[in-house]
């Protein structure tokens, strides 16, 4: 039993029971360019900066985007290298089971999934601050009951 659970797949069998069940074009200029935008910008960026550059970076807030983008480099070009070697479906998953085993890919599949969640809803809390600051210059104010956090 626990032999299967560190079975791995090797690439060139993944790429060849996927023969024939390729992903089908379901996206659209508009989706494609709302999720692109969303991919390269996300959502940190407008809620983290400002926090950075008065608490840590001051001034070298640029030289903080440098760093950053290397780091993220770095990872493009690691998930670059992946996807040549393992040209099918899955990404992280599917790399993680063709190298480490079932049990490895079971586990960075949920990861990823609760990723996306608390990331998601971490984007929710931000933007809300943003657009209650918006709603007050109208002199909007809505009840503390509506805006605030659950916890």
């Amino acid at each position: 039993m626990f032999k299967q659970l560190w079975a791995t797949k090797h690439p060139h069998a993944s790429h060849e029971a996927a023969d024939g069940l390729g992903l089908q074009r379901a996206l659209g200029p508009w989706g494609l360019t709302a999720l692109g935008i969303g991919a390269v910008i996300g959502g940190g960026i407008f809620v983290i900066t400002g926090q950075a550059a008065a608490d840590h970076a001051g001034p070298a807030i640029m030289l903080s985007f440098v760093l950053a983008a290397v780091c993220c480099a770095f990872c493009a070009m690691a998930y670059a290298e992946f996807a040549a070697m393992v040209p099918v479906s899955g990404s992280a998953y599917t790399y993680t089971y063709a190298t480490f085993g079932e049990l490895a890919a079971w586990f960075i599949g949920w990861m990823l999934v609760l990723e996306y969640g608390v990331s998601a809803s971490a984007v929710a809390v931000s933007w809300t601050g943003y657009f209650l600051s918006l709603l007050e210059h109208f002199n909007i104010h809505l009840p503390a009951a509506l805006v605030s956090a659950p916890l």
